[in-house]
């Protein structure tokens, strides 16, 4: 089982750069990027709700889940 992470294809999307959204919710742009690439192993709730709210999505916009 494996947890898809959208975040890039949202950005491109909505024409927001990853620095703007680093910025915006207050996190470095090396910890977006990991976050980007499915490289955590958690968000906090607070972080998912000012990317979603940044970029006008739903959570569900951002991941998916796969069964392997």
């Amino acid at each position: 089982m494996q947890i898809e992470v959208h975040l890039a294809v949202v950005l491109a999307q909505r024409g927001v750069s990853g620095r703007a959204l680093a910025e915006h919710i207050g996190i470095t742009q090396a910890n977006l990027s990991l976050l980007r690439q499915g490289k955590v192993k958690g968000v906090r709730f607070e972080t998912l709700a000012k990317i979603c709210d940044y970029l006008d999505c739903q959570p569900g916009d951002l991941f998916t889940f796969r069964r392997d």
